[in-house]
């Protein structure tokens, strides 16, 4: 969870009306390559309003007879509530409720921040193994409507991968709070520890691994996009950090470059964690973000889309896989739910 300025915030609610700077919304006119529509949610449910709004947001996306898959981007509460079992078991069952398969990637309110003192003062890698108990006890299955999935390494049973109406597609587990290598400070930590510092570094090679295996796979069967999903936000706009509070993101930034530009096609990132759509090109010649993470190649073809969460969680993002150049085109669903 990110704690900004009034400034910061400012911004975000001049961001909350930016339209797509590239891929076009989804219209009913859109012809869609072999029907194949998803969802994505991410930072949903935050907060008690929301978390009974839950089982009626899961309820309009099942009505919706174009979605096939559902992919949440992390983070199943919000940063200043306690990460006990008992509410991972009631995220988990409205999970369950989704009559098509989902895709879930954690977030670090889940696990990583865990340490917090309102969290419950936990120790965050033993509430990651609580997080896999609980949501992938059945590996290479999917939540939702079990469905099989490509899992890459069966000690990351979240870190999966699949292939659909000419897409390769990839689930990444990369969160926020520097990919956990921010201190635990609610444990009295004031560095991280060398157990954190493996876990980081081993789940990072993972999802460098899965995300070549990912490129490699479009190559083979000569698909037409690759779409990625995380939960951090590596790029977010209003939220100014120095380097060294980002440094656990670099090699994945330097290898979504290098396969991004051997790739004859459209590249998506879909990422949560800063709460507020939006979509751009962060790696695209002449960002500030090439400098930030001390990369001197660009890569144009590569488009990022924030979805909506925490108190901006009014809608879900309709995705659909569309004959056009851009490939995948998409569109904000407003929930007839309100919380609260």
């Amino acid at each position: 969870m990110k704690h900004r300025t009034p400034a910061a915030l400012a911004a975000l609610a001049c961001l909350a009306g930016m339209a797509p700077t590239q891929a076009v919304a989804a219209s009913d006119g859109a012809k869609h390559h072999a029907g194949y529509t998803f969802a994505v949610i991410g930072d949903v449910p935050y907060g008690q309003a929301q978390i009974e709004a839950f089982p009626k947001w899961v309820d309009e996306i099942n009505a919706d007879p174009d979605v096939r898959l559902v992919q949440h981007v992390g983070d199943i509460k919000n940063g200043s509530t306690r990460c006990d079992d008992s509410y991972f078991a009631s995220i988990k069952k409205q999970f369950d409720r989704f009559r098509d398969p989902l895709v879930y990637t954690p977030g670090d309110n889940e696990w990583t921040d865990c340490h917090r003192p309102n969290n419950g003062s936990y120790n965050p890698l033993e509430r990651l193994s609580a997080v896999r108990s609980t949501f992938f006890a059945k590996k290479n299955t999917t939540n939702g409507r079990p469905q099989h999935i490509d899992g890459v390494n069966r000690a990351f049973p979240e870190i999966v991968t699949w292939r659909k109406a000419k897409v390769s597609f990839a689930a990444l587990h990369v969160v926020g709070s520097n990919d956990d290598l921010a201190p635990w400070t609610g444990i009295g930590e004031k560095t991280a520890t060398p157990a954190q510092v493996a876990e980081q570094k081993a789940r990072m090679n993972t999802n460098l691994a899965a995300l070549r295996s990912t490129f490699a796979d479009a190559k083979k069967h000569k698909s037409r996009a690759v779409a990625v999903s995380l939960q951090a936000d590596m790029f977010d706009p209003t939220y100014d950090v120095p380097h060294e509070n980002n440094t656990a993101f670099t090699p994945l930034v330097a290898e979504l470059i290098k396969q991004s530009n051997a790739f004859h096609g459209p590249v998506y990132l879909i990422n949560g964690d800063s709460h507020v759509y939006t979509s751009d090109r962060p790696l695209a010649s002449g960002s500030r973000w090439l400098s930030f993470y001390g990369v001197k190649v660009s890569a144009n073809n590569l488009t990022r889309i924030t979805v909506d969460g925490s108190d901006n969680n009014k809608d879900w993002l309709k995705v659909s896989v569309t004959d056009s150049p851009a490939v995948l085109e998409w569109s904000r669903v407003p929930y007839r739910t309100q919380a609260g």
